[in-house]
């Protein structure tokens, strides 16, 4: 037990989580009772200190570096600092911010100039509404991004890249997912009139068709235009910002030189070599969000904090789960109408090609964007011959 114990205590400590929401986490969701003077006892013992113990300032460069290279030139001091801290690096918000402006300096300049527009919301508690729309802005290169957000605490509870984001059963299966893993859902979701939307409006009113409260049934499906969904607009300027706009750019370089037309083929070898590279920086992306803290403003009026504290524990704002739990069997009926993710990208014809040409001249998956970049680059040239 200890050993357990002592493993959730450096996961949540990594995560960067306060000493009373690691001991909230603790009691509430593992039975854990300790005392806060213990739990520092704890982490002295393991050597985890907030304020010393620095890592060396030239691996923490060399790791900015890293990010800078990709999306993270997108960062500002505080989400690198985050995202540092998240990968294992112990180091000092103006150590940060002092790196990027040395490393990165006309990145800091642009980011400075920048503005967000704060909008109001109110909401109940986790689980009361479920914000989902997708992200068009990399659609025209053949990748599609879905997500959901809660719209009390705004923890992203999925953010998913792949080839469409139009089939109503694949959407049901971003959603179905997520109310098996929960074992609910949620008493209102909220979406914009797309087509792609339906099967989930059928599922969430049939799951809540028994229920009692007064959002039952066809009031539990919530239509809206997406301009006015605050929450999720709100998460896509960040994804924007964070992560989407070095793909943008990526792409956006490749059609400028010539090098994609927009074509079948082409979004098809997008999808090949780019689109696990994008979820893989999306999950990353999910934890970070997930796991930064909310500063209190007086243009919003909350709540604050980390939004999987404020979805995990409620009751530490007052508030309660809304979740609404649903049989196993109404599940399950819901989730034979669904299609999920296949593990092939894109269609099978390029897909095996590619694999192919990759076979015959010793080329492996790529594991970074100039990786993924050559080789699109050599599988467009091979096919082209092949026509």
């Amino acid at each position: 037990m200890a050993n357990v114990r002592g493993r959730l205590i450096i996961s949540y400590f990594d995560l960067g989580l306060s000493y009373d929401e690691i001991l909230s986490f603790l009691r509430d969701l593992h039975g854990f009772q300790i005392s806060k003077r213990h739990l520092k006892r704890i982490l002295g013992r393991l050597g985890l200190f907030r304020r010393k113990n620095h890592d060396d300032v030239v691996d923490v460069a060399l790791r900015i570096e890293e990010e800078i290279e990709s999306s993270g030139r997108l960062h500002g001091y505080r989400w690198m600092h985050n995202k540092l801290k998240n990968n294992g690096f112990n180091t000092s918000k103006e150590t940060v911010l002092e790196l990027l402006r040395i490393l990165d300096p006309e990145g800091v300049q642009i980011r400075r100039r920048r503005r967000l527009r704060r909008r109001r919301f109110n909401g109940h508690g986790p689980n009361f509404i479920w914000h989902l729309d997708s992200y068009d802005k990399l659609r025209p290169y053949g990748v599609c991004i879905n997500g959901c957000i809660d719209g009390y605490s705004r923890r992203v509870l999925w953010l998913e890249a792949y080839n469409t984001s139009s089939d109503p059963s694949l959407i049901a299966g971003y959603f179905m997912k997520k109310v098996q893993e929960l074992g609910g859902t949620p008493r209102v979701v909220r979406a914009d009139m797309g087509t792609e939307n339906g099967t989930v409006r059928d599922m969430q009113i049939f799951l809540r068709w028994d229920d009692a409260d007064q959002l039952a049934a066809e009031r539990s499906f919530m239509y809206g235009k997406s301009t006015s969904n605050q929450r999720i607009e709100f998460l896509w300027g960040v994804l924007r910002k964070q992560t989407a706009q070095f793909w943008m750019d990526l792409f956006g370089s490749l059609r400028d030189e010539g090098l994609f037309d927009g074509g079948y083929i082409d979004k098809a070898l997008i999808q090949f070599c780019f689109l696990r590279l994008i979820q893989k920086e999306l999950d990353s992306f999910v934890t970070q969000w997930n796991y930064h803290r909310i500063a209190s403003s007086r243009m919003s009026n909350g709540p604050f904090g980390r939004p999987i504290v404020m979805y995990s524990l409620p009751h530490l704002n007052n508030t309660h789960d809304f979740l609404h739990d649903v049989p196993i069997e109404e599940v399950d009926v819901c989730i034979d109408e669904c299609r999920f993710k296949s593990q092939i990208p894109c269609c099978s014809l390029i897909f095996n090609i590619s694999h192919i040409i990759m076979s015959e001249n010793n080329l492996g998956i790529p594991y970074d964007p100039e990786e993924a970049t050559y080789l699109y680059q050599f599988l467009r040239a091979e096919i082209e011959n092949l026509l």
